[in-house]
């Protein structure tokens, strides 16, 4: 079943498990019958989140029983950094604020350098992964046994950048459940620092891995937050709030509430005036050219046009990423997704997706809704030269082809 080439053939097998007609999932999910069969023959996918979400909860199912847990491939740039997580997995689990794991670590100057140097932007995984755990097993030896109060406060602020970069490993690998952990180790931190900034950064992190049947809740939690913070955040600490507003933006696209969504992108492109549009140098990467490229982002989740999905890359100023691999990569593949589903535009729409894989291609080979959409390309098409490089990024990707 995890082997299957796309979320579709998921779908018709729990349905089937479920003992549930075409018809009576199209009830519940407010999707046709004829998009619902052409998914599970492969020929559309299954990429928006409120489809996933709508189906995982008529199912009764776990988003990682629809759209399949990690996976490996032959691909040693797609199945290596999965094996680091083993270690992530255990600085998670066995530390906790009162007994670290470990009874030795480095002077803390020195883990807070490592920290703003461990180079998540290039998606290097494996590096990161290799360096994470024992960061967050020393962390801890200073939150426990602080020289000072300063010092104390200054570890526990570490642990959450730790568990910031512990999340997204995580949740970019498909250990959506591991990534949660890690987001709620963030927001113990941020409990006992009892500080708006840090409580805003725990939050953010916890929204980023709610359920997928949790969108209404989602929304809710980035828009308290949000408004939680917003009284306290000076010109520093803008692109923690700004990134409140695009969690709650898209929290409300994907539950239908267009005018709340539009609500917060407007909140977070006037944010985004009050910081240097440079990405890289802040935290989440929010700036003017994020909020740009999120409205992109939601567009797709909209189900815009090929065209209208162009017309919008179009303002992005893609030099504005500098060394945010990751964050250029998914730019790029959230275009891709989009002009993959006309045919008219699905010819561009590979060479988008190949431009997001030579960017980052250890985020792009694990990304669900990339592997769907050339899953399902792989499916569509008739032409010959197409065919071979979608085989070959299916090949690297672990679809079977």
């Amino acid at each position: 079943m995890s082997d299957a080439a796309t979320i579709g053939v998921r779908l018709r097998v729990l349905r089937k498990w479920r003992r549930m007609t075409l018809a009576q999932v199209a009830g519940q999910t407010g999707l046709s019958i004829s998009f619902l069969s052409m998914a599970e023959r492969g020929e559309r996918a299954l990429d928006r989140r409120s489809h996933i979400s709508a189906l995982a909860s008529a199912l009764r199912i776990s988003e990682t029983d629809l759209v399949g847990g990690p996976h490996l491939s032959a691909d040693p740039v797609q199945s290596e950094p999965h094996t680091t997580i083993p270690q992530i997995r255990a600085a998670l689990l066995t530390n906790t604020l009162t007994a670290p794991a470990v009874d030795r670590a480095r002077p803390l100057p020195e883990l807070i350098t490592e920290i703003t140097r461990i180079d998540r932007s290039k998606y290097r995984f494996v590096e990161v992964g290799n360096r994470l755990p024992s960061l967050i097993d020393e962390l801890h030896v200073h939150a426990c046994a602080p020289a000072d109060e300063r010092a104390y406060r200054s570890a526990l602020n570490t642990l959450i950048e730790a568990f910031q970069t512990a999340t997204f490993t995580c949740k970019d690998l498909g250990y959506v459940d591991l990534a949660h952990i890690a987001a709620m180790r963030a927001a113990e931190v941020a409990a006992v620092l009892d500080d708006p900034v840090a409580t805003g950064k725990a939050a953010s992190l916890r929204i980023h891995t709610m359920p997928v049947s949790s969108w209404q809740a989602r929304l809710s939690t980035a828009e308290n937050a949000a408004d939680a913070l917003e009284p306290h955040v000076d010109r520093v600490d803008v692109p923690v709030l700004g990134m409140l507003t695009l969690a709650a933006s898209l929290s409300a696209t994907v539950a239908h509430n267009p005018s709340r969504a539009e609500h917060w992108l407007d909140q977070a492109a006037e944010l985004a005036t009050r910081v240097p549009d440079t990405p890289a140098n802040n935290w989440g990467a929010f700036s003017a050219t994020n909020v740009a490229i999120w409205r992109i982002a939601l567009a797709v989740e909209q189900g815009a046009s090929g065209g209208t999905v162009l017309g919008m890359a179009q303002n992005v100023d893609e030099s504005k990423f500098g060394n945010r691999r990751g964050r250029h990569a998914m730019y790029l593949a959230d275009v891709g997704c989009g002009l993959a589903r006309e045919s008219r535009t699905r010819p561009q729409a590979l060479r988008w997706l190949r431009r997001a894989e030579s960017v980052a291609p250890h985020k792009i080979r694990n990304d669900v809704r990339v592997k769907e959409t050339v899953a399902v390309m792989l499916e569509q098409t008739r032409s010959a030269a197409i065919g071979l490089e979608l085989r070959g990024m299916a090949a690297r990707m672990g679809i079977p082809h």
